[in-house]
């Protein structure tokens, strides 16, 4: 779900489709701001003989806005190259891959960093080679030690990875695409009444599925604007982070003796900055058009933010159980709690010794004020649950997204701009039902954070 298939054309071209987008001040480096861009959704991992990878014809770019204008001040930009060892054979790898530079894995690949500061190009790492998939205990024996080697520290001070990990996204897709069933109220459903007797388990539709991760981890000073301080309250110190892919705009395909090419400008293709943004609020008819755009053209899609469809069907779905919520939408009022949260930032005021607004400028990003200091015991709802260094801060990787956004369409947000509204009861408890610890692989403590992914060998089949 956060952007797994959000839109009709993205979801036939997954190796350049935006799944998740992380942005939190490292815990264990607190000095730095780490950002995980996700590709490559709902990877079987058996998935072989052609297992995953990034496109060798995708710009992948992790954009950070340090001005509030939705444009990228600094970016970092991934491009891949493939090489085949073995013309001759059809395997992935013929022997166990126990390093980078096996001669037993057949289809490797690298890529170049580039760091694009206020428009000037930095090469900073060329041909790196990333890990293999996590084919199985044969294949790839020892794969924590691969993914070691394929994290590097570069000379200007950052760390990065670019490779496979375990989708840490935890959703139950099957039960919210079924006419929005939240399994824990599904006996309250209007359709689950006559189905349902009692609340249902959920099940975590992305776990022991694979992503391809973009990781890199930056010492503040590279990515904030310079100023005379950094504190809580000061704008300097807050970051708006989005990832985009991008493809030629020409693509010729070759016939029996040529071989396909692109030519032609790059143009955006996907683009991801909130979770569920592309997902949930905007309408069908527009979602391609969102994905090709950047941040600064949001004002367009206002409108969904400030009266979401999703508000609307709560209380149709699950009758008298938000009856307030129910009348707020026939007040026709705008969601200015959502547009805080999603477009602009929440302004200091609201929540005490918090802010990340950027501005006046209406912009999907993920915003992250880099002066609130990790926290010990990380709480799940994040702002909702009082943890301040988590979602909408940034995003970390254990953080419940689905339920805090859910809740905030419900309503539990409203009286941060309006002290009159009593949100309803089910406002504070609406829940899919899951957290990390409903992922298998745990997370890291440290860099790349996201758990290794799982192997072929020894994933189990998807229970009948």
């Amino acid at each position: 779900m956060s952007s797994h298939r959000e839109a009709p054309e993205i979801a036939k071209d997954p190796v350049a489709d935006s799944s998740d987008l992380y942005a939190f001040v490292s815990p264990d480096k607190p000095d730095t701001v780490t950002l995980i861009a996700n590709y490559v959704p709902l990877q079987l991992p058996s998935g072989g003989p052609n297992f995953f990878e990034f496109g060798d014809d995708v710009r992948y770019e992790i954009h950070i806005d340090n001005d509030g204008d939705g444009q990228p001040d600094v970016t970092y930009r991934f491009e891949f190259t493939t090489e085949i060892t073995n013309p001759n054979s059809f395997l992935y790898n013929t022997g166990p891959i126990e390093s980078l530079d096996s001669r037993n894995w057949n289809r490797r690949q690298f890529y170049s960093l580039t760091r694009v500061t206020d428009g000037r190009e930095h090469r900073l790492a060329h041909k790196l080679p990333c890990p293999p998939c996590n084919v199985g205990p044969l294949s790839t024996p020892k794969y924590a030690d691969l993914v070691r080697q394929a994290t590097y520290t570069l000379s200007t001070g950052e760390r990065v990875f670019a490779g496979q990990r375990a989708d840490g996204f935890f959703v139950d897709l099957g039960a919210i695409f079924d006419l929005g069933t939240l399994r824990p109220f599904q006996q309250l459903h209007v359709a689950g009444k006559k189905i349902f007797k009692s609340e249902g388990e959920p099940v975590n539709a992305t776990d022991r599925m694979n992503v391809h991760s973009l990781a890199v981890q930056v010492p503040l000073k590279q990515v904030r604007r310079r100023a005379s301080r950094y504190g809580a309250a000061d704008p300097a110190s807050v970051l708006g982070v989005w990832t985009s892919a991008s493809r030629r705009q020409v693509r010729v395909l070759g016939d029996r003796v040529a071989q396909d090419t692109s030519t032609g400008p790059f143009t955006q293709v996907s683009r991801l900055g909130n979770p569920l943004f592309n997902e949930v609020i905007v309408p069908m008819s527009k979602k391609d058009l969102w994905n090709s755009l950047p941040p600064s053209e949001d004002k367009r899609f206002a409108q969904f933010v400030e009266r979401p469809e999703l508000a609307a069907l709560l209380p149709a779905l699950y009758p008298d159980v938000f009856p307030n919520l129910d009348k707020l939408n026939k007040s026709k009022k705008a969601r200015a709690d959502l547009v805080a949260i999603l477009l602009t930032g929440v302004p200091a005021g609201l929540i005490d010794g918090f802010t990340n607004a950027t501005g006046d400028l209406q912009a999907d990003m993920l915003r992250l004020n880099t002066a609130i200091a990790p926290n010990r015991k990380p709480d799940r709802f994040g702002v909702l649950g009082g943890d301040l260094a988590g979602f909408p801060n940034g995003r970390r990787v254990g953080d419940d997204v689905v339920s805090i956004a859910l809740r905030a369409i419900a309503g539990l947000t409203v009286p941060l701009v309006d002290k009159t509204f009593r949100p309803d009861a089910a406002a504070a408890a609406v829940t899919p039902g899951l957290s990390a610890a409903d992922v298998t692989a745990p997370f890291l403590a440290s860099f790349p954070y996201l758990g290794t992914p799982y192997d072929g060998f020894n994933n189990p089949p998807a229970s009948s």
